[in-house]
């Protein structure tokens, strides 16, 4: 039987049987339901975390040489942290180093940062604010974009002027009703006049980037972010992701230079990149996907098992029709055909019934519980393969059964 033939008559078959077709794709559609759901919702947490980790916390092709790491999942012992911190500072000089080293056309910029009390005469207080001292160079290194005045410049830089850009919640809360633009703002008492506004940037794993202030990094700002002690950060920019080696290779040769470590001695800071902060989450991402495709996978194990029940009670309803196609001519091959196509149209059909209803459900959940999602192609291809493979297993058994009947024992079934 050609298979364009046997889906027509599986498809008449569940035209005629309504209500238990309903029953048979309701098994298959609730679990891709599930998967498809599960698996949007972990797509676009990934998504999520790609994006903001490398576009706005780490920049686009950019390496940061930290004294430890900045991104960690789970525990860390006490063994572990005391070692971190018996590690030794990066200073201001490393650097400066750093940057003299580095190849052409490749980005630098040194990025001190701490949470800080702030004070303007416009409000009677307000939330900390993280200050970051900074070269001028992070703002294009991290796409920060300007909407009101400028960024500070070089020279501004150089003389440690104290000059200020701020996110949109440092001006909600400090310049309330006016522009800040050439106003002060205090940090430690100590005045900052405001030259720029950076558009909103929104949240990072729940930490705001709108209540920041940049300041130039000789500045006074420094002697609030402990810049002398051990910077935060070096951030170094790649100049294309195929550079990228080469730029973290540089910059590890040269501070395992300047920190005199042996070939055989770990090194004692790190150089940590967008891919080296989300291998953690791509770890916790593939057990989220292996659960969303396993926990559905039982759902659709019960829906084969639905669907196998009701073929076989379809074999022993329609035996007097197997009896006359057989007399007629039909080969056991085309009987198996046929009620495989059944059991695999209706269950492709509940496929593509979940899919929709998954999506529907991802969008709800991303909505009710401010969840990002995305749309994983893979996932609709694995829904269907499954849908398609449950219906083809659950009825293998009804179908053989079917094929084997004895026509002349099939006609004189009631």
């Amino acid at each position: 039987m050609p298979l364009v033939e046997a889906i027509r008559l599986a498809l008449a078959q569940i035209r005629v049987q309504k209500l238990k077709s309903f029953f048979t794709l309701l098994g298959v559609t609730i679990g891709v339901m599930f998967l498809i759901a599960v698996v949007s919702i972990v797509q676009g947490m990934s998504n999520y975390v790609t994006t903001a980790v490398a576009g706005k916390f780490l920049g686009v092709n950019t390496a940061t040489l930290r004294k430890f790491p900045n991104f960690q999942t789970g525990n860390v012992t006490d063994a572990q942290w005391h070692l971190w911190m018996r590690r030794p500072p990066i200073t201001i000089a490393d650097a400066y180093a750093v940057r003299d080293a580095l190849p052409a056309g490749a980005g630098w910029a040194i990025d001190d940062e701490k949470w800080v009390n702030a004070e303007s005469k416009y409000t009677n207080g307000g939330p900390q604010l993280l200050a970051h001292a900074t070269t001028p160079q992070l703002f294009k290194i991290k796409s920060l974009v300007v909407t009101q005045g400028r960024v500070f410049n070089e020279e501004e830089e150089q003389l440690g002027l104290p000059v200020a850009v701020i996110g949109v919640e440092t001006q909600q809360y400090y310049f309330p009703g006016v522009d800040p633009i050439g106003r002060e703002i205090k940090v430690g008492g100590l005045p900052f006049r405001v030259i720029g506004i950076l558009e909103k940037q929104g949240t990072l794993f729940g930490q705001p980037l709108d209540r920041v202030i940049y300041a130039p990094f000789n500045s006074p700002m420094q002697r609030f972010t402990g810049a002398r002690i051990n910077l935060a950060g070096v951030i170094v920019q790649a100049p294309s992701p195929a550079a990228m080696t080469d730029v973290q290779e540089t910059v590890t040769e040269l501070m395992r230079q300047r920190h005199k470590l042996h070939p055989a001695q770990d090194n004692d800071f790190v150089v940590e990149t967008s891919a080296s902060a989300l291998s953690a989450w791509d770890k916790i991402r593939g057990y989220l996907v292996g659960a969303g495709i396993f926990l559905p996978a039982i759902g659709l194990v019960v829906g084969g098992i639905v669907i196998m029940n009701i073929m076989l009670v379809a074999v022993a309803e329609r035996t007097r029709e197997i009896g006359i196609r057989k007399s007629l001519g039909a080969r056991r091959r085309d009987v198996m055909a046929q009620f495989l196509a059944e059991a695999t149209t209706l269950s492709i059909l509940g496929a593509a019934f979940g899919i929709g209803l998954g999506f529907g459900l991802s969008k709800l959940l991303s909505s009710a519980f401010n969840l990002p999602s995305g749309v994983a192609p893979w996932s609709i291809v694995v829904a269907l393969g499954l849908g398609g493979g449950v219906g083809i297993a659950a009825g293998i058994y009804p179908a053989s059964r079917a094929s084997r009947l004895d026509p002349i024992v099939a006609l004189r079934a009631e």
